[in-house]
């Protein structure tokens, strides 16, 4: 199996999403060159200028694009096995991993030509060709090509060093005839080194025995050293060293040649792609297990919330929550006390991703503690303020908090208002009324929240949502507001809660359009 048939499989295996590669001969024939499924060609191939096109295959949609390179060739990607992988940004990874290797595969072709009268140098590009393709761990793969190297060219002394960009030192990758703990990091800056200057410069150098002696290289160093770099060539031309390839104590005693200089630099090259390569795909993979673990997060914490069916036949609930990042910091609960009463909080911690929902968390399970403790909103937020206090002022986050009791047999409403802005009811009569924030939000101030309590009839609405919902833009940046909202209440207010919050996110929806949300969204309603 080629080099790029691997890597085709590989990235089947690993995305679920066929590809392939058609390639074009002198004579203008076009043949598939490595394909995990072959579908028809198309009646025209784009050119590098028009991008990706979408094409149709017996199995599904696909697309295709123009391989940048001096190869006239074209990378096919799709159908998906799975329709939630996206092909745009598979096609645009794959495009740059297939580029290198066909790169890489032109120049070895022609070091290969110009140096057809050397037999074992040949021999070299090749076992380097097949040690890259078989081999998947990098560090195995450098190793076993140093060795190769050392052979052909009969140097005791070898190193590949590879470039550590948060370090900003070159690392021992691969090493021969050297005590491995006798390698230190080589910081690319330093003036003395070899290594660093071949690094800085992108160009090789052949030094004699008594040339440029640095004591940080002594251990990989006996007289005379071929030291080049490890250059990657972008898709656009660009070309970035990696590394750098050390050579030294030649068997022969013979100083090293410009021919020596050429071939190890082909085989440098090859090095490039390999790590580039590996760099391309483990970057790939992290997002992958990245978007994993935050869909699990995401899971995890919808588990948090309480079903709206803990609270009937009392009171009737809708709720929904529709974080911007796959966690975030909004939250509800509710509660049900007995003797006709209802406990509903709504909550927006500042900010979103993990420390967030870790504070969402928090107060979830402290709220769930203290409501068990007292009816009294005002109570229980402030018992929440204490026990919260400190992660607050540690986080310098702050939580805005509304929590209500609605006693239906005593038709009262009692709530307590730590700085939460959208907190309404809709009496029968379609009349709005809100309730205004009593206290700062929880972790802006020092003294505990206090409660108050208005008038209940059986029938009224409370509505509840959080700051995303009255803050969506859409795509000129306009906002929502919270009219069109309580319009929509108005309207609506004899509907169930659940086809009430339905209209609101559709209006959502069809305001925001593809634009993307800036914050999480959370709508709650009771009726009782």
């Amino acid at each position: 199996m080629t080099d790029l048939a691997a890597a085709l499989e590989a990235f089947k295996a690993a995305t679920g999403c066929d590809a392939g590669v058609w390639t074009q001969s002198a004579n203008g024939s076009r043949t598939w060159e490595a394909a995990t499924n072959r579908a028809p060609p198309p009646d025209t191939f784009p050119t590098v200028a028009e991008g990706p096109r979408a094409l149709d295959t017996p199995d599904g949609a696909a697309l295709i694009a123009a391989i940048p390179g001096a190869r006239r060739a074209w990378l096919v990607v799709g159908p998906a096995r799975t329709p939630e992988v996206r092909l745009e940004p598979q096609l645009t990874f794959l495009l740059s991993v297939v580029g290198q290797l066909m790169q890489s595969a032109l120049e070895v072709e022609h070091a290969a030509n110009e140096l057809a009268e050397r037999y074992e140098e040949i021999n070299l590009l090749y076992t380097t060709s097949e040690i890259l393709g078989r081999t998947v761990n990098l560090e195995e793969a450098t190793s076993r090509i140093l060795y190769e190297i050392s052979e052909t060219v009969g140097a005791r002394k070898a190193v590949v060093l590879v470039h550590d960009a948060t370090a900003r030192s070159l690392i021992a990758s691969a090493v021969l005839g050297v005590p491995a703990e006798a390698l230190r990091p080589i910081p690319v800056d330093d003036p003395a080194s070899v290594s660093a200057k071949v690094f800085r410069t992108s160009h090789p150098a052949i030094l004699d025995p008594d040339e440029m002696i640095w004591e940080g290289e002594q251990a990989i160093r006996k007289g005379g050293m071929l030291s080049v770099p490890i250059m990657w060539t972008s898709p656009g031309g660009k070309a970035e060293p990696l590394g750098v390839v050390n050579l030294s104590d030649r068997r022969s005693g013979q100083p090293f040649t410009a021919g020596d200089q050429k071939l190890i630099s082909a085989i440098a090259t090859q090095i490039g792609t390999a790590i580039q390569n590996a760099r391309l795909v483990n970057e790939s993979l992290s997002q992958q297990r990245l978007r994993q673990e935050m869909q699990h997060a995401h899971d995890l914490q919808m588990r948090l919330l309480p079903d709206v069916s803990v609270v009937a036949p009392t009171a009737t609930v809708a709720a929904r929550v529709v974080p911007t990042e796959s966690v975030g910091g909004d939250l509800y609960n509710l509660f049900r006390f007995g003797s006709g009463k209802t406990g509903i909080m709504i909550g927006d911690v500042s900010g979103h991703g993990y420390q967030a929902a870790l504070i969402m968390a928090l107060v979830m399970s402290a709220s769930a503690i203290h409501a068990q403790t007292t009816s009294d909103p005002g109570e229980t937020l402030s018992a929440l303020l204490a026990s919260m206090r400190e992660e607050l002022a540690t986080t310098e986050m702050y939580v805005s908090l509304f929590y209500a009791v609605v006693d239906r047999n005593l038709g009262r409403l009692h709530y307590a208002n730590a700085g939460h802005p959208h907190a309404f009811v809709i009496l029968k009569s379609g009349k709005v009324e809100r309730l205004p924030a009593l206290d700062p939000p929880l972790g802006m101030g020092k003294s505990a929240p206090s409660g108050t309590s208005r008038p209940w009839t059986v029938g009224d609405l409370l509505l509840l949502f959080t700051d995303g919902v009255a803050d969506a833009r859409d795509r000129h940046g306009e906002r929502l507001g919270e009219e069109r909202i309580l319009e929509i209440a108005r309207r609506c207010h004899d509907q169930q809660p659940a086809q009430l919050l339905d209209r609101i996110f559709a209006l959502l929806d069809q305001h925001t359009g593809d634009t993307r949300r800036r914050d999480d969204l959370t709508i709650v309603a009771l009726r009782s």
